[in-house]
C-alpha cells in the first residue's frame, strides 16, 4: 500500500530526526523571497544544478525513454502516474488510467456558461481559474470533509483530482476557441489519449484534422512542464492553501493565479517576442556577428536576455534539450528556429564574459513557445493556460500526498524588519 508507506517514512523521519537542523538562514535569503531556504516537502521532483529536474529520481531522459508510449511518443497520463506514485507504470496501468479519465471528461454545463458570461477577450489565464473555481461545488472532499475520518481525507483528494485532470484540456481548449477562433465547443475525441486529445480540441488549424507531429510536441510539453519542486509561486500557492484542507479546486485555482504571475509563467512568452523583436528588427536572420552586437546592445541597459539563466541550474536545462531533440526529429525549420539556435551559440558565450551570470545557459523556456508558433499556436497570452494544464499534474500528486500523510497546516514565522535588525544586533 503506497499510502501507508508514505505514512510510516513520514513519521520515522518526524520522529528520528525532528530536533536536528537542516540549515542556518541567513537575513538575506529571508529579504529575497526565502530564495534557496530548505523548509519546504516536495515528495515529486527536484532540481539538480548539474543533472536538471528529476521526476521521482528520474531525468527528463529516462522518463522520456521510459514511460509507455502510444505511436512512439510518451503517454502524457503516464508523468502524472509516475509523479503520484513514484513508480514507472506498465502499458496495462495507462491504458486503464486513460479509459477512467474518460469516463470523467464531462464538462458541467454550467462551468461553460460562467466563461460564456464574461467578455471574450478577458485574459486566458483568468477564464482558466475562474473555471477551475466554478467547479468547486464538485468537490467531493468538500461533501464528505464532515463525515470522514482524516486518514481517508487523500482519497476524495484523488477523485477530486482525477476529475480535474479529466477536465482541465477540456476547458482549456474551449478557452482557446472562444477567445481566438470561433466560440465553438469541440467536443472531446474518445479514441485519442490525453495528450492527442487536447491537440484534437485546440483545433489551431481550423481543419478538426489532427496533426500527428503538433499532437506530439503537445505530449512533450505536458510532460516536461508537468512539476518543477515545490517552492515554486503555483506549487506552493496550492501546497499552502490545500494545507488549511481546501480542496483541490480552491487550491489549483488560487495555484494558476500565480503561475499567471509574469515573473513565473510567462517566461516562454517573453522569450518568443524577444526572438520575433530580433526577426522585425532585422527583417529576417541576422549573422552570428550582428546577432553579438545586438545582444550586447540589448544587455548594455541592464536587461536580461528572456529564455535564459536559472535560479537553480548550472548547465543547459534538460527540458530545452528535449524540445531541441523534438525539433531535430521533426525536421522542423522556421526563422523563429533558427535564431534559437542562434542564440545558443552566441549568448552563454557573452554572459559569461560578464563574470557577472551564474547560469548562462538556456532554461526551457528559451524553447517552448517557439515551437508553440511553429505550429501555429501563436497567441502568446493562452501559453501560460498550456503552462497550467501541465502543471495540475504536478501539484495534485503533491497535495495527494500531503493530505495522506496528514502534513499539517503551514504557518511560518514572520518578523519585522526592526525584529530583524534587533535580533542580528544582539547577536553581535
Amino acid at each position: 500500500d503506497i499510502v501507508n508507506q508514505w505514512r510510516i517514512q513520514y513519521k520515522e523521519i518526524l520522529s528520528n530526526y525532528g530536533d536536528e537542523t537542516i540549515s542556518v538562514v541567513k537575513v538575506s535569503q529571508v529579504l529575497s523571497g526565502m530564495r534557496d531556504i530548505p523548509s519546504l516537502v516536495c515528495e515529486t521532483s527536484f532540481v539538480h544544478p548539474y543533472e536538471g529536474i528529476k521526476f521521482r529520481g528520474y531525468s527528463i531522459q529516462e522518463v522520456l525513454k521510459l514511460l509507455p508510449k502510444i505511436n512512439d511518443f510518451p503517454y502524457v497520463l503516464g508523468i502524472w502516474y509516475l509523479l503520484l506514485t513514484g513508480q514507472i507504470p506498465s502499458k496495462e496501468d495507462i491504458e486503464e488510467l486513460e479509459s477512467y479519465i474518460k469516463i470523467r471528461e464531462r464538462l458541467p454545463k454550467y462551468v461553460i456558461e460562467v466563461l460564456r458570461n464574461v467578455p471574450a477577450n478577458t485574459h486566458p489565464m483568468t477564464q482558466f481559474a475562474m473555471a477551475i473555481l466554478a467547479m468547486q461545488r464538485e468537490s467531493l472532499f468538500y461533501k464528505n470533509y464532515s463525515s470522514m475520518s482524516k486518514k481517508d481525507y487523500w482519497k476524495p483528494m484523488l477523485e477530486d483530482s482525477l476529475n480535474l485532470i479529466a477536465r482541465s484540456p477540456i476547458i482549456a481548449a474551449y478557452i482557446y476557441r472562444r477567445t481566438y477562433r470561433d466560440d465553438v465547443f469541440v467536443k472531446s475525441n474518445e479514441d485519442l489519449d490525453y495528450g492527442s486529445n487536447f491537440a484534437y480540441m485546440l483545433n489551431v488549424n481550423d481543419d478538426f484534422v489532427l496533426d500527428k507531429d503538433f499532437a506530439d510536441l503537445i505530449k512533450l510539453y505536458l510532460i516536461l512542464h508537468s512539476d518543477h519542486e515545490g517552492g515554486n509561486v503555483s506549487a506552493h500557492t496550492a501546497f499552502n492553501i490545500s494545507s488549511a484542507l481546501s480542496d483541490v479546486y480552491y487550491s489549483v485555482a488560487g495555484a494558476m493565479c500565480g503561475l499567471a504571475g509574469p515573473l513565473h509563467g510567462n517566461a516562454s512568452s517573453e522569450s518568443l517576442k524577444f526572438i520575433l523583436d530580433i526577426i522585425k528588427y532585422f527583417n529576417g536572420v541576422p549573422t552570428k556577428e550582428k546577432l553579438e552586437d545586438y545582444i550586447k546592445n540589448y544587455l548594455s541597459f541592464g536587461r536580461v536576455i528572456p529564455g535564459f539563466g536559472h535560479a537553480v541550474l548550472r548547465v543547459t536545462d534538460p527540458r530545452y534539450i528535449a524540445f531541441d531533440e523534438f525539433v531535430k526529429s521533426k525536421n522542423i525549420d522556421s526563422d523563429v528556429i533558427k535564431i534559437v539556435k542562434l542564440l545558443y551559440e552566441v549568448v552563454p558565450e557573452i554572459l559569461k564574459s560578464t563574470g557577472k551570470v551564474k547560469d548562462p545557459y538556456p532554461n526551457v523556456d528559451g524553447y517552448s513557445g517557439s515551437v508553440l508558433h511553429y505550429y501555429n499556436l501563436k497567441e502568446q497570452d493562452f501559453y501560460t493556460v498550456m503552462f497550467g494544464v501541465s502543471r495540475i499534474m504536478g501539484i495534485t500528486a503533491q497535495l495527494i500526498w500531503a493530505r495522506a500523510v496528514g502534513f499539517p497546516i503551514e504557518r511560518p514565522k514572520s518578523l519585522t524588519l526592526k525584529h530583524i535588525v534587533e535580533i542580528v544586533t544582539s547577536k553581535s
